[in-house]
């Protein structure tokens, strides 16, 4: 069977990270304006759950590639294990 590469490996954790970036930033902007930190906190889970549901949903809205496509048509048992 094929293990998956490091790129598809490490998907969930740039998606993690984005959506943490992006969080601590409206947390940021969010603290900096009301000087609230428990606001500030709330509108960080907010924004980070928000964010990971919707980069979540575009990853899996996009279709794949003509190479991508041919990748996952291919059945493993043709190709010869190195």
């Amino acid at each position: 069977m094929n293990q998956p590469s490091r790129r598809d490996r490490l998907k969930p954790v740039e998606l993690l990270v984005l959506s943490a970036v992006l969080s601590v930033f409206v947390g940021l902007v969010v603290l900096l304006s009301t000087r609230q930190p428990i606001l500030a906190v709330v509108f960080f889970g907010i924004a980070f759950i928000v964010t990971l549901v919707v980069m979540a949903m575009f990853s899996l809205s996009i279709k794949p590639n003509d190479l991508e496509q041919h990748e996952i048509d291919d059945d493993p048992r043709d190709t010869p294990h190195s």
